[in-house]
């Protein structure tokens, strides 16, 4: 098993950046691919970004593309993503999660295929 706790969460103005962090404890961080997804009140729990075992493939709802970063340091067991650029519409509920290797942007963008959930970090950005 692997425990995952979300940092990093905020009050934040629309314009604003964040810095949110996952930091994973258990079995092997490097063997899992990581994702992070997001919740806001009455809405279903949706992909925002995932990453290989190594860092070396990354994969982006087209909501945050080129505004959001996912990264990974397996050396310290711990999953980050930079939110540049924030909306009011980017406020949810943030969770990192865990799972095993996939091919495809479309795998990792599945809820199911991840097996660990952290418990969230709230984001809410002012307009």
């Amino acid at each position: 098993q692997v425990q995952l706790v979300e940092s990093g969460g905020g009050l934040v103005q629309a314009g604003g950046s964040l810095r949110l962090s996952c930091a994973a404890s258990g079995r092997t961080f490097s063997s899992y691919a990581m994702g992070w997804f997001r919740q806001a009140p009455g809405k279903e729990r949706e992909f925002v970004a995932a990453i290989s075992l190594s860092g070396a493939r990354t994969y982006y709802a087209d909501s945050v593309k080129g505004r959001f970063t996912i990264s990974r340091d397996n050396a310290k067991n711990t999953l980050y993503l930079q939110l540049n650029n924030l909306k009011p519409e980017d406020t949810a509920a943030y969770y990192c999660a865990a799972g095993r290797a996939g091919e495809s942007r479309s795998y990792y963008t599945l809820r199911y295929q991840y097996d660990y959930w952290g418990q969230g970090t709230q984001v809410t950005v002012s307009s």
